[in-house]
């Protein structure tokens, strides 16, 4: 059901996409109150845990959550928030050349923005955006979140690479996680 609403909206939203205007968002916090999580890997994700505490024990991102620690954001991440975090998995972390590992290692800050910002939310700030958005990350960098085709939100790091959205929408007690497919990083 949640799919072909987020394909309703994204159908909507790829007829007006495309005059090149650009909107920054800063902090926003959108309620959901129909939470239903996606498993990752096998795991259950709960909406009563905290962004880090359910990321911890995601088999797909042991990466990640060591990257979170060595930036010291966990407690951030346990924290009240709203926040996002476009957490990428291990194998998207695997498949950096070894020479950005290090500064990926340095860039967690980059994948978290302030408030809440579920696929209805991006689809629809992207779409009164004039098919793009941008999102101001904790660590200081912008990701642009746009569309790619009818139904997938793409999201163009501050290098002009660009991640998929793989896993949309795991509600926690501080915001959402959104899983991507690429390690995004800061310019």
């Amino acid at each position: 059901m949640q799919h072909l609403a987020i394909a309703a909206a994204a159908t909507a939203l790829f007829v007006g996409a495309g005059t090149g205007a650009m909107t920054t968002i800063g902090p926003a916090d959108q309620a959901r109150s129909d939470v239903f999580n996606p498993m990752v890997a096998g795991q259950a994700m709960l909406a009563s845990e905290t962004i880090f505490d359910d990321a911890a024990k995601s088999p797909e991102h042991t990466a990640f959550v060591a990257e979170v620690k060595q930036d010291g954001l966990a407690p951030t991440l346990q924290g009240k928030g709203p926040f996002t975090v476009f957490a990428p998995t291990d194998a998207a972390f695997a498949a950096l050349p070894a020479a950005m590992r290090a500064e990926a290692a340095k860039s967690a800050g980059y994948l978290v923005v302030r408030g809440k910002f579920d696929s209805q939310t991006l689809l629809k700030l992207i779409n009164e955006n004039g098919g793009q958005v941008k999102l101001k990350s904790l660590g200081g960098g912008t990701i642009v979140a746009t569309m790619n085709g009818p139904t997938n939100i793409s999201l163009m790091d501050g290098k002009g690479n660009v991640a998929d959205i793989a896993i949309y929408d795991i509600y926690q007690s501080n915001g959402v996680i959104q899983v991507v497919d690429k390690v995004m990083l800061p310019g």
